[in-house]
């Protein structure tokens, strides 16, 4: 439904120390008309260029860390408490050791969320390209 609007790619910024990020992170926008709680939010996969990261580098910040800290994806699941507003940006943290490769690359999220009146999961997927 908005998946062109997922990711904001102005945000994009590698993390840890600039001589050696350890990784990068991007601000995204939920993909459902109506904000969700955080356990409703069943995947949140990111590749760069068609590669998938693995599930355990994802983390996220509902909140710009005003909201109980960053989550791992696993404790997302169990976050009955936090939701995503709709139209609040959110921050997508992935350890990537050397932070984003330098030069143009496609920068993907997938969300795969529980929406309690729907029969099927509602997926969202947006592509950029997008450099540091």
């Amino acid at each position: 439904m908005f998946d062109k609007y997922l990711i904001d790619a102005a945000s994009l910024r590698n993390t840890g120390p600039a001589d050696a990020p350890t990784g990068f992170a991007f601000e995204a926008k939920l993909g459902y008309y109506r904000g969700l709680g955080l356990s409703m939010i069943e995947k949140l996969d990111v590749s760069i260029d068609g590669e998938p990261l693995a599930r355990e580098a994802v983390r996220f910040d509902e909140g710009g860390g005003r909201t109980g800290g960053t989550l791992t994806l696993d404790e997302m699941e169990l976050a009955y408490d936090r939701r995503w507003p709709f139209g609040t940006p959110a921050t997508i943290l992935v350890d990537h050791p050397g932070g984003f490769p330098a030069g143009e690359h496609e920068l993907t999220l997938l969300q795969q969320l529980r929406v309690s009146y729907l029969p099927f999961p509602s997926i969202n997927t947006d592509r950029k390209t997008v450099s540091i």
